[in-house]
């Protein structure tokens, strides 16, 4: 059995992981600005904590899973935050997807806590957390990257080192880009079918093995369809990583035109009233409705 972690962050992907680790029999401390969310992992067996250090104390692993990097800080070092209550050693594990550069500070500020830092994004989604297929890139000294892995090998099936501190991160956000494009290039070909008068929902069928396959593809294009807007993401999370992306391109000097128009179409979403809702809903774009 794993040593016992909190879970900071329970929301629809903080809830998958700690629904995964409960069932893996880790024990599991819980906390949640939002009360029901930690009732919900408590009726699996976590312990709902009332704060960040009540949920570390005692805690091996400390795993967050939030919004921003002033969240990640906040949680930690901020007034009531597990760093008060951590043991020296406490391994921190940012499941978030934040800024790289702000995430080499936040690794600092641990080490100088006597605290360890491993930053480990994500891609797969709840569905894949909750089967434990979850791909993780990981950042952080090896040493903590190879413990850290003791725990989320129960909800991943791919884990890798991407190198030192923010390095995970930063592999997220080339995900992102590459799932951001993705999403686009998707919905348009969808409709192009349509109008087309090709049945879209056997195309990735016709394609599968071929150069232009892909997991979106193959999950999305028939969801777009269907018009199946099921929400196992959110189209303002995807303006949070393509912005975080492009201050990184500003910051490297990359040109990423492409990146720079798949953000704008996600941008234009979320001011049409679509951001809280899943990437199946770029099909709205491509077909001219609006949301009343």
């Amino acid at each position: 059995m794993t040593e016992t972690t909190a879970l900071i962050g329970a929301g629809a992907m903080g809830n998958a992981i700690g629904t995964r680790l409960l069932e893996c029999a880790v024990p599991l401390r819980v906390f949640d600005r939002n009360p029901p969310k930690v009732e919900a992992l408590a009726d699996l067996g976590a312990t709902g904590c009332a704060g960040p250090a009540e949920a570390a104390k005692g805690a091996a692993f400390v795993v967050t899973s939030l919004n921003s990097a002033a969240a990640v800080e906040a949680v930690i070092f901020g007034s009531g935050g597990a760093a008060e209550t951590a043991a020296p050693g406490t391994l921190i594990i940012d499941m978030s997807s934040i800024d790289p550069g702000a995430t080499r500070d936040l690794a600092t500020r641990a080490a100088e806590a006597g605290l360890a830092w491993v930053d480990s994004p994500l891609s797969g989604g709840a569905p894949k957390a909750l089967t434990g297929q979850l791909t993780l890139m990981a950042g952080g000294a090896e040493g903590d990257v190879t413990r850290a892995h003791d725990l989320l090998r129960h909800v991943s099936a791919n884990y890798t080192r991407m190198g030192g501190p923010g390095a995970g991160q930063a592999t997220k956000l080339i995900n992102q880009v590459l799932c951001g494009l993705g999403f686009v290039a998707v919905a348009e070909a969808t409709k192009l079918a349509e109008d087309a008068g090709v049945d879209a929902a056997r195309i990735p069928g016709a394609l599968r093995g071929g150069r232009a396959d892909s997991a979106i593809l193959q999950e999305y294009m028939p969801r777009f369809a269907a018009r199946d807007y099921a929400k196992t993401g959110r189209i303002d999370n995807m303006v949070k990583d393509l912005n975080a992306v492009q201050d990184l391109a500003r910051a490297t000097g990359t040109a990423m035109p492409l990146t720079a128009l798949a953000a704008e179409i996600h941008r234009m979403m979320t001011a049409a009233g679509w951001g809280g809702e899943d990437q199946a809903t770029l099909m709205e774009f491509f077909t001219g409705a609006g949301r009343g």
